[in-house]
């Protein structure tokens, strides 16, 4: 297991409660709710962007992929970020849940973006997924899910098909920890109440995203805090 003593505890995955419900429960909607405003307080959408941007100013990005990306409202709010300078980009958002409404899929239309919709579990969307060249492929609250041993062979699938990765999760850390114990202040349900302080214990610190990267001469790692409780990792393929 991952651990820091550095931060005082070691990284432990457990069971999230809306992972557990189904995707029309009333329970998991204001859940889902409740996360769409935590990214943007956390600052996720332009986290992500940021990275993206840069890449795109020197490799075209055709393809952006969404790994657990829930209903598409991160993804758009990446994009939108990203539409004055790139269209005709297909964004993909991969999940086992269908959630993707039609008004997202409006949004997408409106900025000359294509989205696709596949529901399906990450690791068997990756094995079938064809290579295509100008692959981006980015993960918001998605890979503290996962133990080492899983984590490191999605990493490992994503690294065959994407020109950069970034991700960014849960920052493990006892400040952090506090304050995802507070969000019920906010108005946060308890299904994200429960699962807030699940996740800041799967989250990461250090470099361990960048010790579970298939090693190689051909991709430069970034990995460290951004913001006041969010981790985040970078990986870019070296070369056109």
């Amino acid at each position: 297991m991952l651990t820091c003593a550095a931060m005082g505890f070691p990284r432990r995955v457990a069971p999230e409660q809306l992972d557990a419900l189904a995707a029309q429960d009333a329970a998991a909607i204001q859940s889902r709710r409740d996360l769409q405003r935590l990214n943007v307080m956390m600052g996720q959408p332009a986290a992500i962007a940021r990275p993206l941007a840069a890449h795109a100013a020197a490799r075209p990005i055709r393809r952006l992929i969404d790994l657990g990306g829930g209903d598409g409202t991160l993804l758009l709010q990446v994009a939108r970020r990203l539409a004055s300078c790139y269209r005709g980009v297909q964004g993909v958002v991969v999940d086992r849940h269908r959630l993707v409404s039609p008004r997202t899929r409006e949004a997408f239309a409106a900025l000359g973006w294509g989205l696709e919709a596949a529901t399906a579990d990450a690791f068997e969307w990756l094995r079938c997924a064809p290579p295509q060249a100008g692959t981006v492929v980015i993960a918001n609250l998605f890979l503290h899910h996962l133990l080492e041993a899983p984590l490191g062979a999605l990493l490992a699938q994503v690294a065959a098909q994407a020109e950069l990765f970034v991700a960014c999760e849960p920052r493990r850390s006892r400040f952090t920890l506090g304050a995802s114990g507070l969000v019920g202040w906010i108005g946060c349900n308890a299904v994200t109440r429960h699962d807030a302080t699940t996740s800041v214990r799967a989250g990461f610190t250090d470099r361990e995203l960048s010790r579970l990267w298939p090693a190689g001469e051909d991709w430069r790692t970034e990995e460290g805090p951004t913001g006041l409780f969010s981790h985040s990792f970078v990986a870019s393929r070296r070369g056109g």
